[in-house]
C-alpha cells in the first residue's frame, strides 16, 4: 500500500483539454503525491481511423454498454494512437513541467492481463448480432510490483488502455475499468474519472442534474441514470470500490484545475 495514492483516469471525449490537468498533476507531485495517470484517446482514434479509411464501429451490447468494435486493423490503429501519439504527448507535457512521467501501455511487462473475448453480441436494428473477430478484454491481473517499483523512484506511470492477453495477444480495453482495476491493485486511496460531463446525471444529459453523492451501499441504485459510455464507468467505480479504494470520484475533465476540483469533492462523489 503506497499512502494517499491517487489513480486518475482523463477521457479521450471531445472537449477534454489536458493542459489543465498536467498542471494540477504536476502541482500533486511535487508535493509528493503518488499518481498514476490513466488515459483514453477514443476521439482522437476516430479522427485518424477515418483518415485511414476504416471508420469506426461503435456497437452496444446486449447488456446495453457501448464500446468500439475491434477488429486487428482497428487494434493496431487503436495501438498506434493510443499508446503512441496521446501517451507521448502527455508524457511529453507533464515532462514539460518536471514531472517524471514515464509512458506504457498494459502490454508493457504485461502491466494488464486478461482473457480476449473473441467475439461479441451486440443488438442492432432491434436484432441480436455476433461479430467475430474480436480484439477486445477485460482487465483481470495488474502487475501491481511493476508499478509499484516505478512509483517508489519517483516517477508516474502514464498508462495507455491496451492490455495482454493469456495467450499473449494485445487486446482493447475500456479505459476506465482498466483504471479502476489499477486502482484496486494498488489499493489507492481516490479513483477520480475525468469525463465531458460534470457526473452522473439523473435526467441526462441537463448538467443542472448532477447527483453529488451516492453512499457507497447504494451504489445499485443509481445504475438505471447511467446513459452510453457512462454505464462502463459507474460499472469501473463499483469494481474499483469493491476492490478498496476508499473513494471514487466521476468529475468535469472541461474545467479548469479538474483534479484539483474532484479532489475537492466537486462531481460526484462515491465512498
Amino acid at each position: 500500500m503506497i499512502p494517499g495514492l491517487i489513480v486518475v483516469k482523463i477521457g479521450g471525449a471531445v472537449g477534454i483539454d489536458p493542459e489543465p490537468l498536467c498542471e494540477d498533476v504536476a502541482a500533486l507531485v511535487g508535493q509528493g503525491t503518488p499518481l498514476v495517470l490513466v488515459h483514453g484517446g477514443s476521439h482522437e482514434t476516430d479522427i485518424i481511423a477515418e483518415r485511414l479509411g476504416k471508420p469506426p464501429r461503435h456497437v452496444t451490447s446486449v447488456s446495453g454498454h457501448q464500446s468500439r468494435y475491434t477488429d486487428r486493423e482497428t487494434l493496431e490503429i487503436f495501438a498506434m494512437v493510443v499508446a503512441g501519439r496521446v501517451n507521448k504527448l502527455l508524457v511529453e507535457r507533464l515532462q514539460q513541467r518536471r514531472v517524471h512521467a514515464l509512458g506504457l501501455s498494459g502490454v508493457d511487462g504485461r502491466l494488464l492481463e486478461g482473457k480476449r473475448k473473441s467475439s461479441l453480441k451486440i443488438v442492432e436494428d432491434g436484432k441480436v448480432k455476433v461479430l467475430h473477430d474480436e480484439w477486445s478484454g477485460v482487465v483481470e491481473r495488474v502487475n501491481a510490483p511493476l508499478l509499484q517499483t516505478l512509483l517508489s523512484q519517483g516517477y508516474v506511470p502514464v498508462v495507455a488502455p491496451l492490455a495482454i492477453s493469456y495467450a499473449g495477444e494485445m487486446v482493447n480495453v475500456d479505459g476506465d475499468r482498466a483504471a479502476a482495476a489499477i486502482a484496486a491493485a494498488l489499493h489507492a486511496d481516490t479513483l477520480v474519472l475525468l469525463t465531458n460531463v460534470p457526473g452522473l446525471l439523473r435526467a441526462f444529459p441537463d448538467e443542472r442534474t448532477l447527483i453529488p453523492r451516492i453512499p457507497r451501499a447504494d451504489i445499485e441504485a443509481y445504475f438505471p441514470y447511467a446513459q452510453g459510455r457512462m454505464k462502463r464507468k459507474l460499472l469501473g467505480v463499483q469494481e474499483a470500490l469493491n476492490g478498496g479504494v476508499r473513494r471514487v470520484v466521476l468529475a468535469d475533465g472541461r474545467v479548469d484545475s479538474p483534479l484539483q476540483q474532484a479532489l475537492a469533492g466537486k462531481g460526484t462523489v462515491v465512498e
